[in-house]
């Protein structure tokens, strides 16, 4: 089956195009409150740092470049995701185009990313993992790029999105600690040379300012995201059964994907070549980070959180059709495609669903009326503007993303010393915030 490569990336763009729009609309039309995970990535860029309690800051940088641009608007920041989403689907056809010689393989590799929940149900909420994938996938390409070509523009650029990555959330390092694998057995096969230590030059000036807030801060970040997996409580049976519940959920998370691949494959049958270094590559940047969880979870027995495997799985599809792309009958691209299309319209009609039908979600909140009374009473009592909004992140960090004045977020245990004399107490709220004016 012969298609022009015009005709691919007509596709292509049309299937980008179509995702942002429809994982903008839907959630913007369903949702009455922005996600919590967004909530609290607004309330942190409402006052900037390198680093954050929960996580380094990339994430609030993101936001708070949006909401200097759109304000308030909850379509944005859905908007946003998708960006992410859709730029990180472009980067890895880019990066498969590498490895095939038929366009429509590259295609097919992205399309199979629709039979991932990660991709379009999770979406709608921007977070640390939503905010990893772009550079995710940038890192891989320049990774691959710098040992193709050994040019060092992209063993720099390499070095530059690795560092974003690692500012996104710790758990990128699971990637680049795979890298490091496939870099010590080049160095051994002698088939790379000194100039991919280019890269570490960014990677480190990038993650200076963060690394020194960390150090400032007694590793807050570090410390949280231990906390986040139980660690301290473990028993016995922990080191067994978690590892294996976690392998369990990535099976289920992957059966729409595999069936989608089933319907393309002729017969499954193939011989791994252990001296390709293409697909040497794809499985070290595929299944080497899954690993490396896996093992996390058995040697340190903890709970490994299905949404942190987010954008392990970006690069599956191009693994996937490598490794099977001889036994691919494109004649067969009816069935996969009918699949594809009941998978794409039935993620957004089961997310517009579940948020109609369940109203005790946090994307139920009336956050804006809460925040507009607030105003009112505030309004009432002072003439001032509310600088600060001290409480939890979701309910202060509401009040800061709904407010008229953008008020600076505070956690319940800032010691930020405040110069104000206007001071809202809790109780006149009824909810766990205090407010701050100018003087």
């Amino acid at each position: 089956m012969l298609i022009k490569k015009n005709s691919i990336n007509k596709i292509l763009t049309i299937f980008l195009f179509l995702h942002l729009l429809i994982w903008t609309l839907i959630p913007s039309i369903t949702n009455t409150n922005l996600p919590l995970d967004t909530i609290e990535a607004l309330a942190w860029g409402s006052d900037l740092d390198w680093g954050f309690s929960k996580h380094p800051p990339l994430s609030a940088f993101a936001v708070e470049i949006f909401y200097k641009i759109f304000g308030n608007q909850d379509w944005a920041y859905y908007f946003l995701s998708q960006i992410f989403v859709v730029f990180s689907f472009f980067i890895v056809f880019k990066f498969s185009e590498d490895f095939f010689k038929n366009p429509i393989l590259s295609l097919i590799s992205i399309l199979l990313l629709e039979g991932i929940y990660f991709y379009n149900f999770t979406t709608p909420e921007f977070n640390v993992n939503i905010c990893q994938l772009p550079f995710w996938s940038l890192t891989i390409l320049y990774c691959w790029r710098g040992l193709k070509n050994n040019m060092i523009n992209d063993w720099l650029l390499f070095g530059l999105f690795a560092a974003l990555g690692v500012l996104s959330k710790y758990l990128f390092i699971y990637l680049l600690v795979a890298m490091d694998l496939f870099f010590l057995y080049m160095i051994i096969k002698k088939k790379i040379n000194l100039k991919c230590l280019a890269s570490l030059i960014p990677f480190f000036l990038v993650l200076l300012p963060h690394l020194i807030w960390l150090i400032e801060n007694d590793y807050t970040t570090i410390a949280y995201g231990f906390d986040r997996t139980g660690a301290g409580d473990q028993n016995f049976l922990d080191h067994l059964f978690l590892p294996i519940i976690f392998l369990g959920k990535q099976i289920g998370i992957l059966i729409p994907f595999f069936l989608m691949a089933l319907l393309l494959f002729s017969k499954i049958k193939t011989k791994f070549n252990f001296k390709d270094k293409k697909l040497l590559f794809l499985l070290t940047i595929n299944i080497i980070p899954i690993i490396l969880m896996f093992l996390t979870s058995m040697i340190m027995g903890v709970k490994i959180r299905t949404m942190w495997m987010t954008p392990f799985y970006l690069f599956f599809g191009v693994l996937l059709i490598y490794i099977f792309q001889f036994q691919i009958n494109l004649n067969k691209l009816k069935g996969f495609v009918s699949l594809f299309l009941i998978l794409f319209v039935f993620s957004p009609f089961a997310y517009a669903y579940v948020s109609i039908t369940q109203t005790d979600k946090r994307t139920d909140y009336k956050g804006k009326e809460i925040a507009e009374n607030v105003q009112n009473i505030w309004n009432k009592k002072y003439k001032t503007k509310i600088v600060y909004v001290k409480g939890d992140e979701w309910h202060a960090g509401n009040l800061s993303y709904h407010l008229e004045s953008r008020p600076i977020w505070l956690s319940i245990d800032s010691e930020k010393i405040i110069k104000s004399k206007d001071i809202m107490l809790p109780n006149e709220l009824k909810i766990p915030v205090r407010l701050y004016g100018a003087k």
